[in-house]
């Protein structure tokens, strides 16, 4: 079953989200509506509202309470691009303008704030204190992901662990809770919530290294923005730490890396490099590990046609080419 079958079978569920997310980022202000609206007609895979929805099966998925976690989960995600688009300067998202290309730096920092705002203002219509906590704490994770990505920027010497650590909290967190709070919004059983929960995870994992690993061998008409840019701004991925500890690469490419600056460093030549010592092959074998740990969740799951979506979901983030 492809992953268009899947949204075929939610299509109505689906569409209630979209016009709620249309709904909630209106604004007395023209520049926030228009702005906002702009990140939503750009589109995007709403993977995260698709998790809260599937995991909401394992429960009563017709509440209220579901929907109103699909979009905050949504938004949250939205008001971090616009962020992230900030910090890196970026001019191009999903073959689009980004907010801060169209207008500028602050109108784009003050539409994330708005998004931001009008997630927890939906999520505070859920009385469930436990989803309050779970949310707090992943937007505190998620801030603390993008300053240690801001401190390691050009820090070609920091290690694995370090990077695990940041795209646990910047991408894996945000997957994980949409698959729990999905599951805990529709009363789904404690155990059932906790799979679920590591299935995200581990899925979310899979899906930053393979995103990071697209930095590199996609087109930019693939990726809708600039190819290989995380590199040229210096956000150091795993294929690049993998090539630095490569004895047939490192040597090489450390030497790449430090002669001169950012400005006047042979990008081209310095990617190629990456490219050639194999290490996006091998990150791509990390992403794998992830994924098996995703579908071994999946065992301790009720083996039901909502699992075997789960299953459909997850090979699809970890074979998707853009």
């Amino acid at each position: 079953m492809s992953l268009a079958t899947i949204y075929k079978e939610i299509k109505h569920e689906l569409n209630a989200i979209e016009k709620l997310l249309e709904t909630v980022v209106e604004a007395d202000q023209d520049i926030l509506t228009q702005a906002s609206s702009q990140l939503l007609k750009a589109g995007g895979k709403r993977m995260r509202p698709i998790m809260v929805l599937l995991a909401a099966q394992y429960g009563e998925r017709d509440r209220e309470d579901v929907r109103k976690i699909a979009v905050a989960l949504e938004l949250i995600h939205m008001a971090s691009l616009v962020h992230d688009d900030v910090i890196d300067n970026s001019e191009m998202r999903r073959g689009q303008q980004t907010v801060k290309s169209r207008w500028d730096n602050r109108v784009a920092m003050y539409t994330g704030d708005y998004i931001f705002s009008r997630s927890l203002k939906l999520a505070s219509e859920i009385e469930i204190p436990e989803v309050h906590q779970i949310l707090s704490h992943t937007m505190k994770e998620i801030s603390l992901g993008e300053i240690e990505q801001i401190e390691d920027q050009y820090n070609w010497t920091q290690n694995v662990r370090t990077y695990f650590l940041r795209i646990k909290r910047k991408t894996a967190l945000l997957m994980a809770i949409s698959c729990q709070l999905g599951a805990i919004a529709a009363g789904a059983p404690e155990k059932v919530c906790r799979h679920l929960y590591y299935f995200g995870y581990y899925t979310g994992m899979s899906y930053q290294i393979i995103d990071d690993v697209l930095d590199f061998t996609a087109t930019e008409k693939q990726l809708g923005k600039p190819a290989a840019s995380d590199i040229k701004q210096g956000n150091v991925t795993l294929p690049t730490l993998i090539a630095l500890r490569k004895e047939n690469t490192a040597e090489r490419l450390m030497t790449a890396l430090k002669k001169g600056d950012k400005k006047t460093h042979d990008w081209d030549a310095i990617i190629q490099l990456i490219k050639d010592s194999g290490s996006t092959s091998e990150a791509e074998k990390v992403s794998t590990q992830y994924i098996k740990k995703a579908y071994d969740q999946l065992t301790y799951l009720p083996q039901t046609k909502t699992t075997k979506h789960m299953e459909r979901i997850a090979d699809y983030i970890s074979k998707r080419k853009y």
